[in-house]
Parts: C-alpha cells; structure tokens; sequence
C-alpha cells in the first residue's frame, strides 16, 4: 500500500498537468471540429465506403467522428513522443518547427479575407471550413505539435514509462471531453473560433520565446493566459464598448495576411520543385500508349 499510494500521487499530478497544458489543445480541436455537420455520415472513399459503414456506429457522424479519431490519434502520437523523449529534449529545432507550423496556421486563420476595399473591410472572415478528412489531418498535427511539451513535461514527473503512459491516456481523455463541450459551445458562441487559433498563436510565440530567447513561460501562466484569451474573447462579443476598437483587429488582421502573403512567396519555389518533381513520378508510372 505505501508503494501504491505515490504512484496515485503522480498519476493524479500527471491528470492536472495534462489538463493545464492541453487547454489550448481541446479549444483548437473544438473550434476545428465545429463546423462539420453533426447530423451527417463520414465520406469515406469508395474503396473502403462498406467498411466506413460498418464503423459508422462506433465513430458516429462527422463532427463527434473527428473527435473520436483524434483521440485514436493523440493516443498513437503522445505513444511514439514518449519513445522519442530523449531526442525531444536534446533537439530543440523541432520544437522550434512546431511553433513556426502554429504561428503561421493562427496567422492563416486570423487574417483578414475581405480582399480589401468596399464595406467589406468591417468584417473579417477568418475561419476556413475544411473537409472531414482535411480536418482530422489538421486534427492530427496539431495534436503532434501540443503534445512535445506534454509529454516532456510529464516525464520529467516519474521514471516509470507506464506511470507517465496510464496519467496522459486518462489527461487526453478528459480533453477530448472538453474539446467535445466546446465544439458545441461554439455554435453559441462563434468568436470562440477566433479565440482558439489565438491560443494557437500565444502557444507558438511562447514556444518561439522558450526556444529561441530561453525566455521559460510557466504552466500555470501559460493556463492563465489561455484562459484570460477566452474571457476577454467573450467580453468583447458581449461588449458594445469593446467592439468600438474593432479597427484595431482588422488592422491587425490585415497585418497578419500581410506576413502570410511574403511566406507563401519564400515558399513558392520549394513548391513548384516539389510540383515538378511529383510531375515526373506520375509521368513515369503513367503506362507507354501502344
């Protein structure tokens, strides 16, 4: 019993670490799962259309399907970073990575798509309506990139990888949970979708500042300023007099569409190397006419 008693101890500090670093996860996922339809099938290709069927009953209709493959998912992905625990730590370029692929998703997300000029210019249009499938890879990556610090974290808590393995399978579960409830909660309330890809935003700046700068952002702040972000979201949509500075969002919206213009211009020619050279495969497996 005494040796039993402490590894409850860390499984439960493992729960409230996960639930604290993954706040930001279960908001993203949320507001990314909310616009699929919740009263329609999953559209699963031909090939595997009668199989996609007999799963329909387990996975349910799209949006609590997406869901429930990303938890498949996140369970796969926090597995194979706990195997890679060593090279998280002593590699800090990927991490540096994942808050390059997080900025540059919020900034995507956030800008302003009104194409400038006319009335168009008061209103900002920043979420994109995915397909299923693009949505769970979205799902996916993101999960990927959250779980680094997790993961890292919760290692740092006990030696015994089945202690760590048992206290972040039961954190995912309960986020995915949460993710769940905010889905919903956005229908009620749409700027919670803007909110969730600023936290994607705060979470890769403070990876930027840890990695770069050595500047360390604690948990219970990074929680702090999650929260805060989701309030003060909320304060404005109910606020007239908050909603007196909505220049200062399209301004900065504006901004960010900016700085997303000049990536996909630096980006351009790694694309069309990588057009060209998916070009030639394709020709080279097309068959000779006779």
């Amino acid at each position: 019993m005494s040796e039993i008693w402490p590894i409850f101890v860390i499984i439960l500090q493992l729960i409230f670490l996960e639930g604290i670093l993954s706040i930001d996860n279960a908001a993203v996922i949320g507001a990314l799962v909310a616009p699929l339809p919740s009263d329609q099938h999953v559209p699963w290709p031909k090939a595997i259309q009668k199989f996609g069927e007999w799963l329909h009953p387990l996975l349910g209709n799209q949006r609590m399907a997406a869901l429930r493959v990303g938890l498949l998912g996140a369970y796969l992905g926090r597995g194979l970073m706990l195997l890679m625990t060593s090279f998280l730590i002593h590699n800090s370029w990927v991490k540096l990575i994942g808050a390059v692929y997080l900025i540059h998703l919020a900034f995507d997300n956030l800008q302003d798509k009104s194409g400038g000029g006319g009335e168009d210019d008061d209103e900002i249009k920043p979420i994109k309506v995915q397909s299923f499938w693009a949505t769970v890879l979205t799902v996916e990556t993101m999960d990927l990139i959250f779980s680094i610090d997790n993961v890292v974290a919760a290692v740092s808590l006990s030696d015994k990888i089945w202690v760590v393995m048992v206290g972040v399978a039961i954190g995912i579960l309960t986020m995915r949970y949460a993710a769940g409830v905010f889905s919903y909660a956005v229908e009620r309330e749409p700027i919670l979708q803007q909110a969730a890809y600023i936290l994607v935003l705060n979470i890769g700046v403070e990876m930027v500042l840890d990695q770069v700068w050595h500047i360390e952002i604690s948990d219970m702040l990074r929680f702090g300023i999650s929260i805060a972000t989701i309030l003060l979201s909320l304060a404005y949509a109910h606020s007239p007099f908050l909603q007196k500075f909505r220049f200062a969002l399209i301004w900065m919206a504006k901004g960010f569409g900016i700085v997303n213009e000049f990536v996909d211009w630096a980006l351009a020619p790694f694309r069309g190397i990588l057009s060209l050279v998916a070009g030639l495969f394709k020709g080279k497996s097309e068959p000779t006419p006779a």
